[in-house]
């Protein structure tokens, strides 16, 4: 089928709407017809030429949701009609890492995904027969995509998409990093870096969690605002000081839990910075720029503050993304007042350009 979509012909340069081909989906699966797509830092970063892994020609977007049009043979889970939420980090529910509850990473297609390609090592995508790579195995910025059934979640349809595809990345992200990697603990004090998609969802997990205090620390007044209104107590401006005020306002200790959701090293050594000596936690949620590395203080250690990373919240998508939708139907996790822009496909570059102004949380492209 013809398709259209947003191709990354050349990093630095403007996605580019073209028409594409599209092929069925083979064993194993789905084509989902796209309804919305959240336009993440991630497409950005890969756009831009910054990411090491990076590849072109590709058709980027990974922050979708869409209903399922046609199933490849051996589709057991999801069938014509259903409502999904694309998800990059997949589950297959059977391989050791997905049998094991500390980790999310899926090794079933891990390799041929990061190559662009879908399990069977080829694509589906192709323009006058010259193959196009699948971004990050889901490719969202097009009307149609086809994707392995292991990296589809089936939501609750009474979900709108256009609320849905946030939990997608950004959303469960945060979400994840504070219930799942950090495994907040109820009274304790929690400090989130950042308060874009990614930290004001960690900031609504640390209130899910129970968290007595949160503080959240950015370098805008308007995005701190809004993460009051995720359950912060207290807010900071972002500055060179930004630790110490920190350690001043948990009574010279620190933080039990920390997050960094900016991707600036010299942010992730706050959050190390500003954790509590004895047992604080410093959860990095945030992808640093090629080549950069994390200088922490080895007494910050001995002294028993701990450091982890968190991809994707630890979120095991299939089983978590369905639960962490409810509880936005129920009122649990105020979704709405991220959408900040709905864009058109034609209008994607404009995504990156509200990106870069940090006009916004999130643009979200709506496919009609």
């Amino acid at each position: 089928m013809k398709v259209r979509a947003a191709v990354l012909e050349e990093f630095g340069a403007p996605l580019e709407v073209q028409e594409l081909e599209l092929a069925e989906p083979k064993a194993g699966e789905v084509l989902v017809l796209l309804v919305a797509c959240g336009v993440c830092h991630t497409d950005l970063y890969t756009a831009s030429g910054a990411d090491p892994s990076g590849y072109s020609p590709t058709v980027l977007g990974h922050e979708g949701a869409g209903v399922v049009e046609r199933v490849g043979d051996d589709v057991q889970d999801v069938e014509r009609g259903d409502h999904v939420v694309t998800l990059f980090s997949p589950q297959c529910r059977e391989c050791e890492h997905c049998r094991d509850h500390r980790t999310n990473l899926c090794l079933a297609i891990r390799e041929q995904q990061n190559q662009g390609f879908l399990p069977d090592g080829t694509t589906r995508l192709s323009r006058d027969g010259e193959p196009i790579r699948h971004f990050m195995g889901t490719s969202t910025f097009a009307e149609y995509t086809v994707m392995p059934e292991i990296a589809l979640a089936k939501i609750d349809p009474e979900a709108p998409l256009d609320r849905a595809c946030l939990f997608a990345c950004g959303l469960s992200t945060g979400l994840g990093a504070a219930i799942n990697t950090a495994k907040v603990t109820e009274g304790s004090t929690c400090v989130v870096f950042g308060a874009g998609m990614v930290g004001l969802g960690a900031v609504a997990g640390c209130r899910l969690q129970g968290a007595a205090r949160i503080i959240c620390v950015d370098l805008s007044k308007s995005r701190l605002e809004l993460a009051r209104d995720q359950g912060a107590t207290d807010t900071l401006i972002g500055s060179v000081d930004a630790a110490e005020q920190v350690v001043e306002l948990t009574g010279g200790f620190g933080a039990d839990y920390t997050f960094e959701a900016t991707g600036s090293v010299h942010v992730m050594r706050q959050a190390v910075e500003s954790a509590r000596m004895g047992w604080g936690l410093a959860t990095m949620c945030g992808v640093a720029g090629k080549g950069e590395t994390l200088d922490i203080v080895p007494r910050l250690l001995i002294t028993g503050r701990r450091v982890a990373g968190s991809s994707f919240g630890g979120v095991k998508g299939r089983d978590q993304v369905p639960q962490f939708v409810e509880r936005y139907l129920v009122g649990d996790i105020d979704v709405d007042a991220f959408v900040s822009h709905r864009l058109t496909l034609d209008e994607v570059n404009r995504g990156f350009e509200l990106m870069e102004a940090q006009d916004g949380i999130r643009s979200v492209i709506d496919f009609g």
